[in-house]
């Protein structure tokens, strides 16, 4: 049998500006299907509009294309082209993620744990035909170069040419089309090869301008008097980092599901009404201890100011962050990080991933012996996807049939929903076992405040996991679950009315109460706080 080499070798050869045509043309074909989807989504029954979208969208990659692949530089970057596209379009297709800057970021931060889940057979498969065996085409095909003037020359005319055909085509029906682009932002974001390049340059110019980004100080007027310096114990605050839970399916909410049975017999609030700052883990969680609040938030702002466990510091307490998940986001850059996700306790990780059961018998040695008041920040893996079933033990197995893949479109929908409501159910195992851990601890003065990163989709509108921008994502990916517990003598000390918290249970609320709220929880003075956040300040006694 011939070889793909030798077949090339024959071939008559094609011009450089060919290449660009049909690879260009094999991009917009393959890797485009979410793309040509919400196009005729969008211009409804009209193809002509839509075919005449379409071709000023390939005019735009063909010009792309050829600023950058000329001469040595083309079959790389074709090369690259062809297997970024097949990479982003199996993730955008199947899943219906949208590769913005926040995705990338996602990407770049996450551990090779959590991706490797991601990297499934069909996903391998589709990179392959879709990517690689292409790429090799274009390696091994004869090209026809020209003299290096005439070459300039072409080029040149094939980028004003392109540029001018797309410019041209979107003119021909630019009312139309302007309006759609204004009030769709999803359909260029399904964009492939352009959405993932575009929001790459945009992560690498938001590092730039963070790089070596001075510490703004923040809350320096921190500090605690009144009842912490009347305590007669050390005073132990939980802050518990939530994973992908999302709201709709907790049973303290009105789930029909009977998924916190455990927290359920606890007396905490939860308060059932509470968006995330945002979809995704890498704005979501450093957002949650910031100052900032979800309007205002930015990477290069939460970077550059002081956060919530920088004043809980500087007020006196002892601040630590235990890990199972990605890591802290520079959150707790200042203070000791303790990983778990290296642990081989063969209780909680016998399959090479920790459960968050790996924290409850270091929380319980690490209350019976501390002896200065402390936050604790357990930063849990929750539920987070695809691989559901890997979040909990067999035990806790209890709606069934549950998927037991990473390809989740290899799964019914109600399995889907089955294994993801079985680690909702160990996250309430684990929330309950550690306010019993608390509560049982007389020589500490104990508190808990718990509340998830980001909520997740199972599939609803062809939707999966979670990371969609926020203008666009649906609840599924912003509700989510909060709630607070007072240990038995917290409240008194304190003097904070829990039942007058208890009736807040119910208020609109978001990640934006959490750093007024736990500065109140901890019994910190601080002009910064925001009265209007703090969901405590109301229940204590009026200080002047």
């Amino acid at each position: 049998m011939p070889s793909l080499h030798n077949l090339c070798r024959f071939s008559p050869g094609l011009s450089p500006l060919m290449l660009n045509i049909l690879v260009a043309a094999f991009i917009m074909a393959l890797h485009n299907n979410t793309f040509w989807t919400r196009s005729f989504a969008a211009y409804g029954a009209s193809y002509s509009t839509t075919a005449l979208f379409g071709a000023a969208v390939f005019a735009l990659t063909l010009l792309v294309i050829t600023l950058f692949a000329v001469r040595w530089f083309q079959k790389p970057v074709l090369a690259f082209l062809l297997i970024l596209g097949a990479v982003t379009s199996y993730y955008q297709d199947t899943l219906g993620a949208t590769i913005d800057r926040e995705m990338i970021q996602n990407a770049i931060t996450t551990t090779v744990t959590e991706s490797k889940h991601l990297i499934t057979p069909n996903f391998m498969f589709h990179v392959i035909w879709a990517g690689i065996l292409p790429a090799l085409v274009v390696a091994f095909v004869t090209v026809k170069r020209s003299q290096p003037l005439r070459a300039g020359l072409i080029w040149g005319a094939s980028v004003l040419g392109s540029a001018a055909l797309c410019v041209g085509l979107l003119l021909l029906n630019f009312s139309t089309f302007s309006v759609t682009l204004r009030a769709d932002k999803s359909l260029m974001a399904a964009y492939q090869p352009g959405a993932p390049l575009s929001a790459t340059l945009r992560y690498a110019r938001m590092l730039q301008k963070s790089a070596r980004l001075p510490l703004q100080p923040y809350g320096t007027d921190a500090k605690t008097d009144g009842e912490v310096a009347r305590a007669t114990k050390p005073i132990l605050i939980v802050l518990v980092a939530g994973e992908t839970a999302r709201a709709q399916n907790w049973s303290l909410g009105g789930y029909g599901r009977d998924t916190n049975p455990e927290l359920a017999k606890r007396d905490i609030t939860y308060f059932s009404n509470t968006s995330s700052c945002g979809t995704a883990t890498a704005v979501s969680l450093p957002c949650m201890f910031s100052h900032l609040g979800r309007t205002d938030y930015s990477y290069e702002g939460g970077l550059g100011s002081e956060n919530l466990l920088d004043l809980l510091g500087r007020a006196g307490y002892k601040v630590e962050w235990w890990d199972n998940n990605t890591g802290d986001k520079n959150i707790a850059d200042r203070f000791p990080v303790k990983s778990f996700i290296t642990s081989t306790d063969p209780r909680y990780c016998a399959d090479g991933e920790c459960t968050d059961g790996i924290f409850l018998d270091a929380l319980t040695d690490y209350a019976a012996t501390m002896t200065q008041n402390t936050v604790l920040v357990l930063h849990m893996i929750g539920s987070h996807g695809p691989s559901y079933y890997l979040r909990y033990p067999a035990e806790f197995e209890r709606f069934t049939p549950a998927c037991k893949t990473a390809e989740l479109k290899n799964c019914e929908a109600a399995d889907i929903v089955n294994a993801y409501d079985n680690t909702i159910l160990y996250t309430d195992h684990i929330l309950a076992s550690m306010i019993d851990i608390l509560d049982n601890q007389d020589r500490v003065m104990t508190t808990l405040f718990y509340a998830s990163d980001h909520g997740e989709s199972l599939g609803e509108n062809g939707l999966y996991l979670h990371g969609a921008p926020y203008f666009m994502a649906p609840e599924y990916q912003t509700r989510v679950p909060m709630l607070l517990w007072f240990g038995k003598d917290y409240g008194h000390t304190f003097e904070i009315d829990t039942d007058c918290v208890g009736q807040k249970a119910n208020d609109i609320t978001s990640h934006d109460n959490i750093f007024s709220t736990v500065l109140r929880l901890a019994d910190v003075h601080t002009k910064v706080i925001d009265p209007a956040l703090d969901l405590i300040s109301s229940c204590h006694p009026d200080e002047s």
